[in-house]
């Protein structure tokens, strides 16, 4: 996993509920923790395009549900600015869900477009995905 290289605003809190963008499985999945991220002592930590999250599967397969397993956001609502002063916002807020916490994707086919931040930081995730924006 390679470091950001723009601060990107922090789109999805821990608690929410967030669909699949991958054939793994997982339908929707809970945030239960944001791997890896610096917070206030106290603070319920957030997610941004690109972050490691460990999720619960609530909708799914018979196998996939109630499972705890790690993923990565690629796609958020809220908007976020780029280096070059672009903003990026998407319609819907998705999440890839991975083997393991080194970033080798549990599906093999990704559903719609995955942010350029997201596909720089995990080369998995790049690897399959067909738009990258």
């Amino acid at each position: 996993m390679k470091a950001s290289r723009s601060k990107i605003t922090k789109g999805v809190n821990q608690g929410s509920l967030i669909a699949t963008c991958d054939n793994s499985g997982a339908k929707l999945v809970r945030v239960v923790s944001v791997k890896l991220s610096k917070t206030v002592k106290r603070r319920i930590s957030s997610a941004g395009i690109g972050d490691l999250m460990l999720v619960s599967v609530k909708k799914g397969t018979k196998e996939m549900r109630k499972q705890v397993v790690f993923a990565v956001l690629v796609r958020q609502k809220k908007e976020y600015r780029r280096p070059d002063g672009m903003r990026i916002k998407f319609e819907d807020n998705a999440v890839v869900v991975l083997k393991d916490d080194k970033g080798n994707p549990k599906g093999t086919l990704f559903k719609g477009p995955v942010a350029k931040e997201a596909a720089e930081r995990w080369p998995g995730v790049a690897k399959l995905s067909k738009i990258i924006v």
